[in-house]
């Protein structure tokens, strides 16, 4: 079965431990980077953060509160990224990570333009880039371990497990609990579905998650990428009439000066 992740925001204290041990187990740089407080629209974090606790202050229901939301990629079930990725560098795997392979990747980068969420990331500090986002720890999860953010975190606000029974546990938590949280589980129907699933004691709209329709993104990106191939033979066909012209002109170029050196020399 699909593995996922419940993040329940009522539970987050914003330590970051989780990551610190993203970090820590995908070997990445420390760097010094913007809370903005809030998901960017579309939200961009570095080629070096594969996830980022961001925080709200906000007032709610006569209640002033302070929110946590951890960012990350959500590991699409129908992800758009892989759609659009023309030489199969993105896959969506059955057990719920969307993998990439640098060795095929071709730096295109149409996998950054296709993501809802904004999520691929570019090292444009590199002479050679490639594309960088949250593995959802695959070579963990191929071990038997959970993803490194959720053995870390120290008050179970990560859950681990198979998305179903993770959906069914948090249906179970808002009917318990009504007033502590809003009736939607983020990422059981955005955009076809994630792996990462989100509960929120305030509407995800206030705390910056972008508003999504249930259709997948696959559906525009199919719609985009068959189209690619009749715009290139149409781009390849204007191309080789320019070139035609531009060669027609320089023959033509070419014989009006040889006439004219002929004509010198008869002269």
């Amino acid at each position: 079965m699909s593995k996922g992740v419940l993040y329940d925001a009522t539970k987050c204290i914003g330590c970051r431990a989780c990551q610190v041990a993203c970090k820590q187990w995908n070997e990445l740089p420390a760097e010094t980077t913007t809370n903005s407080g809030t998901y960017e629209n579309p939200p961009r974090m570095s080629a070096y953060t594969f996830t980022k606790i961001n925080f709200t202050e906000l007032e709610h229901n006569g209640k002033f509160q302070w929110v946590f939301n951890k960012q990350q990629c959500m590991h699409c079930q129908e992800p758009g990224c892989a759609e659009a990725c023309i030489v199969g560098a993105l896959v969506k795997t059955e057990e719920g990570p969307v993998t990439y392979d640098e060795g095929k990747c071709i730096g295109c980068r149409y996998c950054m333009v296709a993501c809802p969420f904004g999520i691929p990331n570019f090292e444009w500090d590199k002479p050679l880039p490639w594309i960088r986002k949250c593995t959802f720890c695959a070579d963990r999860q191929g071990a038997g371990l959970k993803p490194a953010c959720v053995t870390t975190c120290p008050t179970g606000a990560l859950k681990f497990g198979n998305r179903d029974e993770l959906i069914a546990e948090a249906r179970r938590r808002i009917a318990e609990h009504p007033g502590t949280y809003v009736n939607h589980i983020y990422g059981e129907n955005e955009v076809g579905g994630t792996s990462w699933l989100y509960l929120s004691p305030v509407p995800f709209e206030e705390i910056g998650f972008p508003t999504l329709p249930s259709a997948p993104v696959t559906i525009n990106a199919e719609r985009a990428m068959a189209a690619v191939p009749p715009v290139l033979v149409g781009v390849a066909a204007a191309m080789a009439g320019i070139y035609w012209l531009v060669q027609r002109q320089q023959k033509i170029g070419q014989k009006a000066g040889e006439e004219e050196k002929q004509k010198e020399k008869v002269k």
